[in-house]
């Protein structure tokens, strides 16, 4: 992905805002979107981190503000992000409610309260950013919001403690249609992402301390990256996905729908590599 703006591109003349920007699959949309043409809001609960990426998108002459800390679980901060960044640029166009934080338990041993925190910070906080923007998007006459799902809202999997993780992916993707369909006649489209797999500094932490055991598949040999998950927010965001409502795009690289044996073990120095590679090609 490019580190250069150099052009108007197909989110030419749009305002997004996107949360979670300080890292992972949130800042590659940011960088991504900026590089074609959009003016970013965005959002994190690490400022240091949001502020980071900001600079990143400034440096390469685009726009991007960003506000941290930013708790999305709250409805009054998820409310006064969307005041605060529309009142910067004007306006609103796109929704990306890319930010989410599970904790993780089996069906048997989950707590109470990581129920309820995850729950909260991965199906509540989409709810939350859409209800503020909502106004905003139908008095621009329609625009984009799109969700970040997952496939564990579409299968149980083996072995790996997700039971509010997958309740809650599983939410999004339900909230995200029916989004659809109150937007239906505010030209506001609504679709959701399911990323598989994606190589992330989080991730790799998951897997070092042992908080999630992982299988999955490597296609054309590689883990997902998050500029694979920020190309389909991309093309869900822009004018070509005009005639897209109510729909979920799988990007796993086949783990869904592919039985693949043997599968790859995640770890912690396979995610390395793959972090390396990432670090090089952002030089």
């Amino acid at each position: 992905m490019s580190s250069e703006i150099t052009r108007p591109g197909r989110l030419a003349g749009k305002i997004a805002f996107i949360t979670g920007t300080g890292g992972g699959q949130g800042s590659a949309a940011a960088r991504l979107f900026a590089a074609e043409g959009a003016r970013v809001v965005g959002c994190d609960l690490d400022a240091e981190k949001s502020e980071a990426t900001a600079a990143i998108v400034r440096e390469a002459g685009g726009e991007m503000v960003s506000f941290a800390p930013v708790d999305l679980s709250d409805p009054d901060a998820a409310r006064d992000w969307i005041e605060r960044g529309v009142a910067e640029f004007g306006g609103i166009d796109i929704l990306y409610n890319n930010a989410s934080l599970p904790k993780f338990g089996l069906v048997g041993e989950i707590t109470p309260e990581d129920w309820s925190f995850t729950i909260r910070n991965e199906l509540d906080l989409v709810l939350w950013t859409t209800q503020a923007a909502w106004p905003h998007l139908v008095k621009r006459g329609g625009g984009s919001i799109v969700n970040t799902a997952s496939g564990a809202g579409q299968r149980g999997w083996y072995g790996v403690p997700e039971a509010s993780h997958a309740a809650a992916k599983a939410g999004v993707i339900a909230l995200t249609r029916q989004i659809a369909a109150d937007g239906y006649d505010h030209g506001i489209r609504a679709n959701s992402i399911s990323p598989g797999f994606i190589a992330t500094p989080n991730m790799r932490a998951s897997v070092s301390k042992g908080r999630v055991s992982f299988i999955a598949p490597k296609f054309r040999g590689r883990f997902g990256r998050p500029e694979d998950i920020g190309y389909c927010a991309l093309y869900l965001a822009s004018d070509e996905s005009g005639y897209v409502t109510a729909s979920d795009f799988v990007v796993d690289g086949g783990a869904l729908h592919i039985l693949k044996v043997p599968d790859e073990l995640v770890t912690v120095e396979g995610l390395d590599q793959t972090l390396g590679e990432q670090q090089e090609a952002d030089r």
